[in-house]
C-alpha cells in the first residue's frame, strides 16, 4: 500500500478576548461544505514556520492576525480527510497540522469577507457545547488538542 501523504497545516484555538474569565472558543462554518464548523487553518507555505503561517492564515481567513499565542501543542498531529474530500484535496491523503492556543486581542476585527472567503459565519462556543459544531472527521483531534491543553490549565 502506498504510503500516506498529508499536507503540512497550521490549526488555531481561537479564544475570545474575554479569556481567562469567560472560556469561548471561536468556530466557523466553511463556505464549501455545508455545516462544516471548524477552527480557522490553513497551509504551511514552502520556508515558512508553523508560528509565520498561523499569523497569515488568520489574516487571510478571519480577517485579523492581532492574537497573542498562549501555547503551542508540543507535537504534530494528523488526521484523514473522508473520501468525499480526499478527491478535492489530491494529491493529500489528511493533513498533518500543528496547533497553536491563542486569544484575540480585544482590538481584533473579525472579518470573513477576505479575498478568498472561506466561511461564511463563525460563533463563539462553550467547550461543552464546541463537539456538536465541529465536522466529525476533526473531532478526534480536536478533542485530543483541547484535552492536552485542559490538562495543562488553560481552561
Amino acid at each position: 500500500m502506498a504510503k500516506k501523504r498529508y499536507r503540512p497545516n497550521v490549526a488555531a484555538i481561537v479564544l475570545s478576548p474575554n479569556y481567562p474569565k469567560k472560556v469561548e472558543f471561536f468556530i466557523a462554518a466553511r463556505s464549501d461544505f455545508e455545516d462544516s464548523w471548524q477552527f480557522p487553518q490553513g497551509g504551511i507555505d514552502k520556508g515558512e514556520s508553523p508560528r509565520e503561517a498561523l499569523f497569515r492564515e488568520l489574516k487571510e481567513e478571519i480577517g485579523t492576525d492581532e492574537v497573542e499565542v498562549i501555547a503551542e501543542y508540543p507535537e504534530w498531529v494528523s488526521y484523514d480527510f473522508p473520501k468525499t474530500i480526499a478527491k478535492k484535496m489530491y494529491p493529500y491523503d489528511g493533513q498533518i497540522q500543528k496547533y497553536f492556543l491563542v486569544k484575540l486581542k480585544p482590538t481584533a476585527k473579525i472579518n470573513l469577507n477576505t479575498k478568498e472567503p472561506e466561511f461564511s459565519k463563525y460563533k463563539f462556543v462553550s467547550y461543552e457545547d464546541l463537539f456538536s459544531y465541529v465536522t466529525f472527521f476533526k473531532r478526534p483531534v480536536y478533542k485530543q488538542v483541547l484535552e492536552f491543553f485542559k490538562k495543562e490549565g488553560y481552561f
